[in-house]
Parts: C-alpha cells; structure tokens; sequence
C-alpha cells in the first residue's frame, strides 16, 4: 500500500492522516536471556541488546535477525545507540573494587563505530561516590556525546567515550540519565530530579519528584520520569511536572518519539521462585502522555524499552525469570518489537527567503516527490538532510512562482 504527504507551497495546505500505535507485538529471533536493555537507530533498522550475564547482540533488520557481536561475555547493564545506528556504547554493571577507600566502582565499558562489527574497551572512569550501584547510558544522535552515570557519578565525554570528564553532579543517589539528540541538554533522576542546559556544566533542581528512571524527547523540551509507581511528564524541559493517567504498576522503564509525542513505558513483573508469575504490561500513548493505551502483549518481566523515532518501531526487552528448577537457569526472556504504519506528517517552514521541507526520520523509506498539477508526480533530487538536533529530515527550496505540491511516497 502506498502512503502520501501533500502540501501546497504557493497556498500552504497540509493534510494530515490519523495515526495510532500498533498494539500488536511479537516475538524476534533473539535468543531467550536475561536481557539488561535495548536501544535503536532513528528508523528501528538497527537494534542493539544487552545481556547480564551475556553478551551483546545486534540486528540489522528490525529484529529479523540476531548477531552475537565479538564484545566480551560480561555483566552488560546499559546500552545506547546513535541516529544512524553505527554508534553504539555498551556499559556494565558497577562492580565494588575490593579493598578500595572510600568504597570505588568500575565496570565495563566498551564502544563501536561501525553498528558492532567490532568493539574498543573504553578507559570509563571508576566512581567513588558512595550511593547504590547504579548505571546509566545516554548517548547524542551522533554518538559522539555521551553521558554515563555509575553509582551516583556523572561523567560526560564529546568523543564517543575516548576521554572523559566528571560533571558537577550534586552529591545524591542518582538512577537515571537522558539527554536531548545534540547532547547538551541532560535530565538526572534519582531522589530528586536534575536538569542541565549546558552539558553538565550547571545543574537545576526542578519539582522533588522521586524518578528510577527518565527519558527525553530529540529537543528536550518534553521529558518523562518514572516516579515510583506512576509516570510524570515536563512539556518544558523538567522545570515543572505533571502525573499522567497511566495506572500506577511496577514501571521500570519509558521512551519518546523524537517529537515527544508518542510514549512506550514498560513494566517488570513481580515474581518468586516459589510462585514466578509475570505481571508486567507495555502501555503507548499518541499524545504525550495525556492518555494511555494498553497494548495486547504477553505480559513478561519487562525490562528496556526502545524506539524508532517516528515511534512506530517499539522494541521491548524481557528480562526473564529465574528458574525454580534449574539453578541459574532463566524462564522466558526475549526481545519483542511492535511495528506500525509509519506516516510521517510534511512541515513547511519559511526560512530566509526560502522554505524548508521536514519530516522525521520514518521507520520506512520515503521519497520526496513533487507535482504542479497533482497528476504527474517526479522525483526531487534535492536530497533531505539529517538534522541531529530534532531527528528530521530537511530540503530547503526555494520558491517557484507558481503552484508546487509535494507528497511523501512509499517506494
């Protein structure tokens, strides 16, 4: 089936077509472990997993196809990807130097530039803040900014992980950390909730909303935070926050499309050895929060959620359950992946003389056509380029004089 965007240059029209999220999930081909966490590419081609105990495996095709990537077996807790899917950060769960004082942790860090073909061990620092063994990864739409946070201590790099600062992070517990696509706005949860405009340089303490976990939107206007059992939303840049209707459960973690208007928030199941029942839900929602849906997935022991940035890839990482008679064994844990029709909405912004055409990066090919008489439709060959600030696609043109229509058309 095709999908068409239409917009009228000489006389601005934009016609739009309704959108839901699929509520549908299914199963991939990756193996059945203890998933720690999932990221995605902008258009949810590219997938990277993470296992603790296990290794890190990587798709190509939306989860089609799994690779065990050549890193290292080792306890991975976090993992980040960039726009395009070649960068990827990978960083494991803190572990207590023995013998260290005060008390310090490291654990492994490793990075790719080329979508996991191969994988260099990054000297991360150790942190010696004292606070829970906590880890976070977040990572710019370049790959090149990175924010890592291990046990309470925040260090930023600007060169995909080669060198690494400490940031002015408040003495805290700290859990989580997002950041905008071009890196330099960061939100920090933990028993506060921080936010930075400058990289990390300067920080500011927002409403006292208790948050195990945070995420971003592209620009970092729209943030969201897991406060307990219940999910909060900022529409200006965590400054202030608001409880959405979603019904309180075990949510452990969120994501946004690149416009923040689309959510996933998954949650973990409460189980025991004795009585391993999995109680988690996936819930969506279309308009940044306001509502949710209930999607119609199995529930399982959610762990890591990821997104396409049109929001219409969501991949969904289970973390499986311990078995109660095989020691060390795990019951369940997979990676399932949701996909909807992708119909990215055509923008037309006056700029300098000239206009820009925009969409955001679709989770399918498209290609910008243009028309004079919406009969004979041709090609442009002005190709779009990637804004890495907001995950769209761009063509400047300039006006014509007469009457122009473009379109966005599947292949």
């Amino acid at each position: 089936m095709k999908h068409f965007k239409i917009l009228m240059v000489a006389s601005p029209v934009l016609l739009t077509a309704s959108f839901a999220l699929a509520q549908t999930w299914t199963q991939t081909s990756a193996p059945e472990t203890n998933w720690t966490a999932v990221a995605s590419s902008a258009d949810g081609a590219k997938l990277v997993a993470v296992a603790d105990p296990g290794g890190i495996w990587v798709s190509t095709n939306s989860g089609d196809a799994w690779i065990q990537t050549s890193a290292p077996q080792s306890g991975w807790f976090r993992v980040a990807a960039s726009a395009d899917g070649t960068g990827l950060a990978a960083i494991g769960e803190p572990t207590l130097i023995r013998g260290s004082l005060p008390p310090s942790y490291t654990g492994s860090f490793y990075t790719s530039t080329n979508s996991g073909a191969n994988w260099i061990s990054n000297n991360v620092p150790k942190a010696s803040k004292l606070g829970a063994t906590s880890c976070s990864l977040a990572s710019s739409a370049d790959g090149q900014r990175l924010a890592a946070l291990i046990s309470s201590a925040l260090y930023t790099s600007t060169n995909s992980g080669a060198a690494w600062i400490t940031n002015s992070l408040p003495s805290g517990i700290w859990n989580s950390v997002a950041c905008s696509a071009d890196g330099t706005r960061l939100i920090v949860g933990g028993l506060e909730i921080l936010v930075s405009t400058n990289s990390g340089n300067g920080w500011i303490l927002t409403n006292p909303v208790a948050a195990s976990f945070v995420a971003s939107s592209a620009d970092g206007a729209k943030c969201a935070a897991i406060g307990g059992q219940l999910i909060y939303i900022s529409t200006n840049s965590g400054m202030t926050w608001a409880q959405t209707s979603a019904p309180a459960t075990n949510w452990v973690a969120l994501v946004f499309s690149a416009d923040g208007s689309r959510l996933a928030a998954v949650a973990g199941g409460s189980h025991t050895l004795q009585n391993p029942v999995v109680t988690g839900p996936i819930y969506t929602s279309t308009n940044g929060g306001a509502t949710w849906t209930s999607n119609n997935v199995p529930v399982h022991n959610w762990i890591s959620v990821a997104s396409s940035a049109d929001g219409c890839i969501l991949v969904a990482a289970d973390a499986g359950i311990l078995s109660s008679n095989v020691p060390d064994a795990t019951v369940g844990g997979g990676i399932w992946i949701s996909r909807a029709t992708p119909g990215p909405q055509l923008n037309i912004i006056p700029t300098n003389g000239n206009f820009k055409l925009s969409w955001i990066i679709p989770s399918a090919n498209f290609t910008v056509q243009q028309s004079s008489d919406l009969s004979s439709w041709s090609d442009m060959t002005n190709l779009p380029v990637l804004n890495l600030t907001n995950l769209q696609n761009e063509v400047i043109l300039s006006p014509t004089g007469s009457n122009v229509f473009y379109r966005l058309k599947t292949p």
